[in-house]
Parts: C-alpha cells; sequence; structure tokens
C-alpha cells in the first residue's frame, strides 16, 4: 500500500511539474532578451566569450529535446529554442551551454555520468526484461530478479548523478547571462524560474527511480 501511495504522489507530483514547466516557459517566451539575441545567438556567443571553438551549436527537432553531446561536441537546441528571442529561449541555449562549459573544465559529475551513459544504455535494453521474468520466476531463478535490480540500480544511479549536473549548469547559464547583460535586473528572475522549473523535472524523475527500485528490492525480499 505504501507504494502505491508513493507511485500515486509520483504521478502527480510528475503532472504540476510538467505544467508549470508549460505553463513558465509559455509566460517568459513573451519577455524578449535584451538585444533581442536569439538561442543561437546566446548559445554561440556564451561559448565564444568562455574561449570554447571546437563545440558546434546546432537546430534539431522536437520539443525538450535541447542536449549537449559532450561525444560530438554539439549543442543541439529545439526549433523554438534555436530561433526564439525570448528568456525562455535564451535561459535554455544558456543552460546547454553551460554543460559545454562543464566538460570544458573537467567537471566531475559530468564525466562520471558520461562514463555511465553506455552502463545506462546496455541496462534499459534488458532491465525491463529481466525483471518481469524475475518476478515471475522468483521461486524457480530467485537471483535472477537482484541480476535485473544490480541493472536498474544503474539507472537510479545516472538519474541522481544528473541532478549536480543540470544544477551546476543552470548556475553557469544564469551567472553568463546576467554578467553578459543578455538578461537585465528584470528578467534575471524570470530566466531563474524557467530554469529551477525544468530542474524539478530531474528531482521527479530521480525520485522515482529511486521508489521503483526499492519496490523490485522489496519483491526480492519477500522470497
Amino acid at each position: 500500500m505504501g507504494y502505491i501511495a508513493l507511485f500515486i504522489f509520483i504521478a502527480i507530483a510528475s503532472f504540476v511539474v510538467q505544467t508549470n514547466l508549460q505553463s513558465k516557459f509559455k509566460r517568459y517566451s513573451r519577455l524578449a532578451t535584451n538585444g533581442n539575441l536569439s538561442g543561437a545567438d546566446v548559445a554561440r556567443i556564451m561559448l565564444q566569450q568562455y574561449g570554447i571553438k571546437d563545440v558546434a551549436v546546432q537546430c534539431v527537432d522536437g520539443q525538450l529535446t535541447d542536449h549537449y553531446d559532450p561525444t560530438k561536441k554539439v549543442v543541439n537546441i529545439s526549433r523554438d529554442v534555436y530561433n526564439g528571442r525570448n528568456i525562455a529561449a535564451a535561459a535554455v541555449a544558456a543552460h546547454e551551454c553551460g554543460h559545454a562549459v562543464q566538460h570544458a573544465v573537467a567537471y566531475a559529475p559530468l564525466q562520471l555520468r558520461s562514463a555511465l551513459v553506455p552502463v545506462v544504455n546496455f541496462a534499459s535494453q534488458w532491465v525491463s526484461w529481466i525483471l518481469l521474468i524475475g518476478v515471475f520466476s522468483i521461486e524457480m531463478f530467485p537471483g535472477l530478479i537482484w541480476i535485473g535490480i544490480a541493472l536498474f540500480a544503474t539507472t537510479t544511479l545516472f538519474s541522481f548523478v544528473t541532478l549536480p549536473v543540470e544544477i551546476d549548469a543552470s548556475k553557469r547559464a544564469l551567472s553568463w547571462l546576467a554578467q553578459s547583460n543578455v538578461t537585465t535586473p528584470q528578467t534575471a528572475e524570470p530566466a531563474r524560474e524557467a530554469l529551477r522549473s525544468a530542474a524539478y523535472t530531474y528531482v521527479i524523475a530521480a525520485i522515482s527511480s529511486l521508489g521503483t527500485l526499492l519496490y523490485y528490492i522489496s519483491i526480492a525480499r519477500r522470497d
């Protein structure tokens, strides 16, 4: 019963966070950047000012598809962010460039997250099947579910390692936006709220992953 209540809470919290995120970004998309800079402009200027010359900025399709790819050294930003000349777009673009800065200075949590990526990719391919089979065959093969739990634990670890990476990238972004006068005293707080709302999605994902992990551990221990 306790886990059911937890998962209901997580589902509600996730809905509230996503709704709040969409609302904030819609609202702050109406606030123009200082100098009428687009997200693409912000990204390129920020990288240039940090002396990062080997990272490209490119436009990608979709919504919430913005990300930095450390393997290819590319800042990928969605079309609305790339072309948007507003505070929400500037905040997202600067945040993704914050990851490029982390990469350039060898920020330890980002290095750990990057190292976990191939492990998590492997685990994600098999974990659902192993846990499913492990649950139904727990009497015959009790060790199988623990293998699934070990694989799932890597995804949970990844979720928690992601938190400091995202928070630090936002701090770098907000600091640069203010210092470069992309945001004004009037628009600095909206930029902060936009990135804070985005950060909550990672918090919910981490809590959800931990709750699921503990749930499977409780099943394994019943045997």
